[in-house]
């Protein structure tokens, strides 16, 4: 019986285990502070040459100061 069960259940183990890695995935980018530094400087240059506003560039900046803000105030509690 169990064999059966693992047999018919193996497709919704594989999704599950691959939202769990999709999610790990999301939050290691989500966390990263080197890769939001890095969208701040694109950002900046993006702005320098032109290719966005000013308005983006500060809406854009606000977002990932406000992340970077968050990870900082996350690792602080971990410590």
């Amino acid at each position: 019986m169990f064999l059966i069960d693992d047999i018919l259940l193996a497709p919704l183990n594989g999704i599950i285990w691959l939202g769990k890695k999709i999610n790990e995935v999301a939050e290691k980018e989500f966390s990263d502070e080197g890769l939001i530094k890095e969208n701040l400087m694109q950002a900046q240059l993006r702005f320098e040459m032109d290719e966005i506003s000013e308005e983006d560039y500060n809406k854009q900046e606000d977002e990932l100061l406000a992340r970077l803000d968050a990870i900082r105030k996350a690792k602080e509690k971990e410590a």
